[in-house]
């Protein structure tokens, strides 16, 4: 728990932490009502990422997850396998970074199918045009 917890907040990945930690509290105070998921949308155009298609607030919080993941499992192996050295301490200055890239790609991944659920997908129902939308915020 002890390497876990300096894998967190060592640098760089505390950098990654704070976004996590960001994020977090956003959804928080989306559940609480205070905030929409969809309230940052006519602020950042995310197509040239290709993470179109669903709330901004969802595709950068997925981002942060994976990116965090990513980085303090690779910080935890670094530190539990690797010889102390020059060359692990800057390879894990590297790692957040290759880790936003792989984080990236699996957000692409997974925002695809999460478009199907957004207002700009196929036509909706009758029955759905009734029901508020999952990600709009309730008045």
């Amino acid at each position: 728990m002890r390497t876990l917890l300096m894998a967190a907040a060592g640098p760089p990945t505390i950098l990654l932490t704070a976004a996590l930690v960001v994020a977090v509290c956003f959804w928080l105070l989306v559940a609480v009502g205070v905030a929409g998921a969809g309230d940052f949308d006519t602020d950042v155009d995310l197509r040239a990422w290709r993470l179109d298609g669903v709330p901004v607030a969802v595709a950068l919080s997925l981002l942060t997850v994976f990116a965090w993941s990513l980085s303090v499992g690779a910080e935890v192996m670094l530190m539990v396998f690797a010889p102390a050295g020059a060359a692990i301490g800057l390879l894990r200055l590297v790692v957040p970074v290759g880790a936003l890239f792989v984080a990236w790609a699996a957000t692409c991944v997974t925002v695809r199918p999460l478009h199907r659920l957004a207002r700009d997908g196929p036509g909706p129902s009758a029955s759905r045009e009734a029901a508020p939308h999952p990600w709009e915020r309730a008045a």
